[in-house]
């Protein structure tokens, strides 16, 4: 991880993590990342193949790809558990034509309350965040980190006011994913992720992911 251009503090200035953040998200943040996935695959891989196995009896393919945004403005392809209906993109296009109020809260939240896109089995993975899952893949070819920034689109990058997001690898779980991430509009992302650039320590990233469980068994994700 590279922390040139940092971003800056809402005084202006560069808000520069301190050294044992280099020494940690340079050396040890990869090793805790690839240690931990692959400590959990035994667990993990069958669970995805039984939710897959659901979202397939659903009439869909069980996996969507879509290509982000990652450190430094590198493209990926992230992978998650299909949650939508095929032809996704259409159907949210003709919804927000027809419903102004829908059109405004996505321009501001980039995600919607009440998304027609959404399949009855996708609501269940999305509430517990299980469609996350195949971003473990993600992590261990070193895209993703377990955690990190809410990863972007590249559509959303104009939308998006800040520089930390960039400096860092997009995460599976962070401090966004597990705050009001319901209420609040996408350019606060921008500061959830300046913080957490500031924060960055092997403390804080076992803390989030330690809330992260938290939120799946509440059942209070998105």
């Amino acid at each position: 991880m590279s922390f040139i251009d940092p971003p800056v503090d809402s005084a202006g200035h560069d808000a520069k993590p301190p050294m044992t953040a280099k020494l940690y998200s340079v050396y040890f943040k990869r090793i805790l990342d690839v240690s931990l996935v692959i400590f959990s695959l035994p667990v993990v891989l069958p669970f995805i193949g039984i939710m897959a196995l659901l979202v397939a009896m659903d009439g869909s393919n069980p996996f969507y790809s879509q290509i982000r945004l990652g450190r430094a403005s590198r493209t990926f392809r992230i992978w998650k558990l299909r949650t939508m209906v095929p032809d996704a993109d259409a159907k949210l296009r003709e919804y927000l034509d027809a419903h102004p109020s829908a059109r405004k809260e996505w321009g501001a939240k980039q995600k919607l309350t009440h998304d027609p896109r959404v399949t009855l089995i996708g609501r269940i993975l999305r509430k517990t965040s299980i469609d996350e899952l195949p971003q473990l893949y993600n992590v261990l070819t070193g895209d993703m980190s377990l955690v990190g920034p809410r990863p972007m689109m590249i559509n959303q990058k104009s939308l998006y006011p800040g520089r930390a997001y960039f400096a860092l690898r997009p995460g599976i779980t962070g401090p966004w994913q597990v705050s009001d991430r319901h209420t609040s509009t996408f350019a606060a992302r921008a500061k959830f992720d300046t913080e957490y650039y500031k924060t960055l320590s092997f403390a804080e990233d076992l803390r989030l992911l330690v809330a992260t469980v938290r939120v799946v068994l509440r059942g209070t994700g998105c």
